[in-house]
């Protein structure tokens, strides 16, 4: 079940759903959490320990808050 916030907890006006976006070469994706902090690879990069997890976003229209969920 998805989680639900309605309510933006700066000004109290409704919240919308959706995503942010990874933008990598004309290749678009939406973007993940992964736990701990960023490891460089030797050349380019990033090691990733595990897949990550997806990542729910809600924005305030009114006054631009963003909530981030990041739920297994």
């Amino acid at each position: 079940m998805p989680i639900r916030s309605n309510t933006c907890p700066k000004c109290q006006s409704a919240m919308a759903e959706g995503f942010t976006l990874a933008d990598q070469d004309s290749y678009r994706r939406t973007t993940g959490w992964v736990a701990g902090p960023p490891q460089k690879k030797l050349l380019l990069g990033l090691k990733l320990p595990h897949k990550p997890i997806g990542i729910q976003t809600w924005r305030c229209p009114r006054c631009g808050f963003l909530e981030h969920y990041a739920k297994e």
